[in-house]
């Protein structure tokens, strides 16, 4: 499946969290979502990515988004990232079936061929959907760069003129107080609003 243009209406899904409980899109009817796909829990880039989202929190709830974080590793390998780093937020597990790709990556465009020391193989391309309360996606974030992130995120919702919405209970236990990330300035390069992207790594 190819990756979702801005304006299409984003694929519904149901997919487990770190507790095992099934969350699905149309429970966030009328609220913002952002639903980014990243490679794997607790490597080098996945952690500033989600960290980005953690520091951010604070300012993300008062825009009135939720965020959801992607990856094909398991429910247990998510309560390990999520305890070791403190994040507020969901992690759902898209566990492909054997043999078989992660239905929620497929679904969204982000199961694609990657290489590395030219080899080739199908991975996650680390992608960010920003989700608008109709459901339709709002923005689409290509080849993200972990760091400051979710001031992009802010951005970019912002520019959207997103207006922020009663934001529903954390789905985490964790409690901690929000920290600044270095302010960063959107880019207009990886944020799509219209036309598709190609094959990325």
């Amino acid at each position: 499946m190819p990756l979702l243009n801005p304006g299409r209406k984003a694929a519904a899904f149901s997919a487990p969290d770190q507790t095992g409980t099934l969350r699905t899109l149309a429970e966030f009817k009328g609220r913002s979502v952002v639903l980014y796909f990243y490679p794997k829990d607790d490597t080098p880039g996945c952690t500033v990515e989600a960290c980005s989202f953690r520091d951010g929190w604070a300012k993300l709830r008062k825009a009135g988004i939720e965020v959801l974080g992607v990856s094909p590793d398991g429910t247990a390998s998510h309560v390990k990232f999520i305890k070791k780093y403190k994040l507020p937020f969901a992690l759902l597990a898209d566990e492909p079936a054997a043999g078989k790709a992660p239905k929620l990556c497929t679904a969204y465009g982000t199961w694609q061929e990657k290489s590395m020391y030219g080899k080739k193989y199908m991975g996650v391309a680390r992608t960010t959907y920003l989700i608008g309360p109709d459901g339709k996606v709002a923005a689409r974030f290509d080849k993200v760069k972990p760091e400051g992130h979710a001031d992009e995120i802010l951005a970019a919702a912002a520019a959207l003129g997103s207006a922020p919405c009663t934001p529903s209970k954390s789905v985490s236990s964790a409690s901690t107080k929000a920290r600044s990330s270095p302010p960063t300035k959107p880019s207009t390069r990886r944020a799509s609003t219209s036309t598709p992207a190609s094959k990325r790594r």
